[in-house]
């Protein structure tokens, strides 16, 4: 069971406020996001970088292609859009 704990600070004259080493440590993280939700404020440990912090998240969440193959598909998809603009145009004309 989680037990709360309530610590107060001060704001230095330059908006700083020393998170206690307890939580800290607890947390393991040197960088803080900062929310504002109107009658309070709630800071969560956040990745140091965060464009490391979204490596991996759609891992999983399908195949991966290779660039080959990706190209294929796009070459694919277009040739059958420009198939589908013939026919639709060859339909339209009267012979």
């Amino acid at each position: 069971m989680m037990v709360r704990r309530l610590w107060r600070h001060r704001i230095t004259t330059a908006g700083q406020v020393s998170i206690p080493a307890e939580i800290r440590t607890r947390w393991g993280a040197s960088t803080v996001s900062i929310e504002d939700h109107g009658d309070r404020i709630v800071l969560r440990p956040a990745q140091d970088d965060p464009i490391d912090a979204l490596k991996g998240i759609l891992k999983g969440k399908g195949r991966e292609l290779s660039s080959d193959e990706a190209m294929w598909r796009l070459d694919e998809s277009e040739r059958r859009a420009e198939d589908r603009r013939w026919s639709d145009s060859s339909s339209t004309r009267s012979p």
